[in-house]
């Protein structure tokens, strides 16, 4: 018999109960937004970081790098804090299914499946309108310049978006929720902002960022590692398997050491060719991607979404039947 875990059976209800609400409700108002909270810290802090472009030294800039760190160290420690204390407070004063269902909503904020598909699908009806509203409407969710890009390009970039973003905003803040609580999810989401907002090579908005970045960069690389690999084992999984040698192969093209999987796994998985002009293609035998092929993209993340789900629904039902039969 399967003994009763309360930590199993909190963690999958709170899990569940987020992944609803990302369903029915979608993002909370800007202004109760966690992750646009911990943005804007990291904009004013960055303004602190990063030398103006004018005054950055040559090469090295240990000081820079210093500051990025220490900064970096003390917002971590501020939002692991908060997360901790809140859901300390939850599981201690209120009853336990209670503290599961508050904890899931403090949970959902970190979490943002519903929105990564619609802005994914929304690329894909901008550009059924215009090459140029498609460029327009993908530069609303990845941080290349679009304006050059082809029609292909523009929906390849749209599908590497997904599923990179299927990770950093899914698959890896559950990951760590499941290891690490409500912290670690925080954790999570704090060090994939910054590293978005910070972990630039060169120049970005008059500040250059290669020192004052490099050590968000790097925590971000280690977070996600193991997410990553997640994510590309549950799209190969959604599309009825894949060649762990290819899954292998293809994640190497990338200069990301976690951006390859998931992506590599949906190229291989829509027998597609992604890429980035210059840097890097993913499975270069396959097509260029067409129309229906976003929204099998997009099914095929939400079984990975749905897998997630039923893999916490039964651990929440093992629970139950345990405590029942204890």
């Amino acid at each position: 018999m399967i003994g009763f875990d309360p930590g199993v059976a909190v963690t999958a209800m709170a899990l569940l109960v987020a992944l609803a609400i990302d369903r029915w409700l979608g993002e909370p108002p800007l202004r109760w937004h966690p992750v646009v909270w911990i943005g804007n810290g990291l904009g004013w802090a960055g303004r602190r970081v990063a030398p103006p472009a004018g005054n950055a030294p040559e090469g090295r800039d240990l000081k820079a790098f210093a500051r990025g760190a220490l900064v970096w160290c003390a917002g971590a420690a501020l939002v692991t804090s908060v997360a901790w204390g809140a859901q300390a407070w939850l599981l201690a004063q209120l009853p336990g299914w209670l503290g599961a269902l508050v904890l899931g909503l403090l949970l959902k904020p970190l979490l943002a499946w519903t929105m990564l598909r619609r802005e994914v699908q929304a690329v894909e009806a901008a550009l059924q309108q215009s090459l140029s509203d498609g460029r327009e409407r993908l530069s609303w969710i990845c941080s290349r310049d679009t304006s050059a890009l082809s029609e292909s390009q523009v929906r390849e970039t749209a599908l590497e978006s997904l599923a990179e973003n299927l990770n950093d905003s899914v698959i890896a803040p559950l990951f760590w929720f499941a290891l690490a609580g409500l912290p670690g999810a925080a954790l999570y989401r704090y060090a994939n902002t910054a590293d978005a907002m910070w972990g630039y090579r060169g120049e970005r908005s008059g500040r250059v960022w290669e020192w004052a970045g490099k050590w968000a960069a790097h925590l971000d690389d280690l977070l996600s590692w193991l997410p990553a690999r997640l994510s590309a084992l549950l799209l190969a999984l959604a599309a009825g398997g894949a060649s762990p040698q290819a899954l292998w192969r293809e994640s190497r093209r990338t200069p990301s050491p976690n951006g390859g999987w998931p992506m590599g796994a949906l190229a291989l998985a829509l027998g597609v060719r992604l890429g980035k002009p210059g840097v890097y293609t993913l499975n270069l035998p396959g097509r260029a991607p067409l129309p229906a092929d976003t929204a099998r993209g997009c099914a095929l993340a939400a079984r990975a979404v749905g897998l997630i789900t039923l893999g916490a629904a039964t651990a929440l039902a093992l629970q139950i039947w345990s405590f029942s039969h204890g």
